[in-house]
């Protein structure tokens, strides 16, 4: 079973969490076969291996990480891959996959762009 991590760098303010909520409400409306989790880098929970523990015991067997960050900061260039790589070790059952930060992604500039314009 294919299932779907959106992870995020975590904030002390609950309330910076609350559009990864929203994300993961529209995820569950759209892709109901498809499991979907949220984890945080740091301040906030799951962490990653929680996140990817909880998705195994439901009966996933591939999981991709899509990092919720504008762009490849320090964070994802160093800090992620040795989170990624702990969790591969921790559950070789799983195939873990990850995307470039959503960020990277031409349609989620345009997004972003088509929202400044709107705003006009």
């Amino acid at each position: 079973m294919k299932a779907i991590i959106l992870f995020g760098h975590g904030a002390r303010d609950i309330r910076w969490r609350e559009p990864f909520d929203r994300l993961v409400t529209l995820w569950r409306d759209q892709y109901v076969d498809v499991p979907v989790e949220v984890a945080f880098l740091e301040m906030m929970q799951p962490s990653l291996e929680e996140a990817v523990s909880s998705l195994a015991d439901s009966g996933a067997t591939q999981i991709t990480v899509m990092p919720v960050f504008f762009g490849q900061g320090g964070h994802l260039r160093n800090d992620f891959p040795v989170l990624l790589n702990v969790c591969r070790k921790k559950f070789p059952q799983i195939a873990l996959s990850a995307t470039p930060a959503v960020g990277e992604d031409k349609t989620v500039l345009q997004a972003i762009i088509d929202f400044g314009a709107r705003a006009l």
